[in-house]
């Protein structure tokens, strides 16, 4: 209720979606919103055994889609 106007709730990781706090607090979050009707979107790398690309191509095309996804609302 305190913003009227929100439209998307977003977690940005850059973990991968099996690590960092992603699996933690998502189920918290989403308790929060479902007062005002939304659900949290994950935005991050896929779930993955290794917290690493090993390839820096990779690593910095995966960085920007991650980017792009979060700055295209």
């Amino acid at each position: 209720s305190r913003y009227p106007q929100l439209k998307n709730v977003v977690w940005l990781q850059e973990e991968p979606e099996n690590m960092g706090a992603w699996s933690f607090v998502r189920h918290r979050i989403d308790h929060l919103l479902e007062s005002v009707g939304k659900r949290v979107e994950y935005v991050g790398r896929v779930a993955s055994a290794s917290t690493a690309t090993g390839s820096a191509l990779v690593h910095h095309a995966e960085q920007s889609a991650i980017l792009a996804k979060v700055r295209s609302g």
